[in-house]
């Protein structure tokens, strides 16, 4: 198994989605969902955007070698076919969305 997204409570009331790595080790926790159907709605948009997303390294320290090879990776470039590479995040934002 590859990992797997958990619905919890968020402390300020609604859901929010953890998503964890096969050994159940967190990976990323998302914004507040208003309902629990918002938050399923927002684990389809997180499987979207983490299989076809574009890398976006706003790090201080970025090192355009690496993000070069991860965009190889990621369409296949130099590799004779159209492997993808599955790193987008759920990470929390500063600004929550009303999903109904």
């Amino acid at each position: 198994m590859a990992g797997y997204f958990e619905l919890v409570d968020a402390p300020d009331g609604g859901y929010r989605i953890r998503m964890m790595d096969a050994a159940g080790d967190l990976m990323a926790v998302s914004v507040t969902f208003p309902t629990k159907r918002a938050a399923v709605a927002g684990i389809a948009q997180a499987r979207e955007i983490a299989g076809t997303g574009l890398i976006r390294d706003r790090s201080g320290d970025s090192q355009s070698a690496v993000m070069a090879s991860l965009a190889k990776r990621r369409t296949g470039a130099g590799t004779g076919r159209g492997s993808s590479l599955s790193g987008g995040t759920l990470a929390a934002t500063k600004r929550t969305r009303a999903h109904h």
